[in-house]
């Protein structure tokens, strides 16, 4: 299987400064990474052959086929970008990849949102955290250790 090599330019990942304690580790589940591009791939293979259908065309059994194969190898290529990525919540920050920090003042809203948490800060910035097993818990923990009220 490929793999994606980080850029060498950009941090991917930042450490916690000495003295400050991560409190938890978000990292993203296989499982429904794979059940995402499921999805993904039944809801826009069921598109491609109405649409194949609505056009006349003779073999409409193709565009469930071409969608799946694409999302599966857009899944199997992207997969170990994906679930590499991993978000680590400290005392006084969130740090996520591409050398993400987001102190816990700047946090406004944590919320489940499609599988994942999004995260809204002062500044109006978002962010993913993707793939998640458990969103809601997470949301309550990030929530909780920024001082926010759901």
């Amino acid at each position: 299987m490929s793999q994606i090599e980080p850029d060498s330019i950009l941090q991917r990942h930042l450490t916690p400064d000495p003295g400050e304690p991560v409190l938890a580790e978000f990292r993203a589940d296989r499982a429904i990474y794979w059940k995402g591009h499921v999805i993904m791939a039944v809801v826009l293979g069921t598109l491609a052959g109405l649409t194949l259908v609505y056009l006349g065309n003779p073999y409409p059994v193709m565009g469930p086929v071409g969608a799946a194969l694409a999302i599966a190898g857009r899944g199997a290529f992207l997969a170990s970008e994906a679930l590499s990525d991993v978000w680590a919540l400290t005392d006084r920050r969130l740090l996520g990849p591409s050398a993400r920090s987001i102190p816990l003042a700047q946090i406004t809203i944590a919320r489940p949102f499609l599988g994942s948490v999004q995260i809204v800060t002062r500044g109006g910035d978002k962010h993913l955290i993707k793939y998640l097993a458990n969103p809601e818990t997470v949301a309550d923990r990030i929530r909780s250790a920024a001082g926010i009220t759901p």
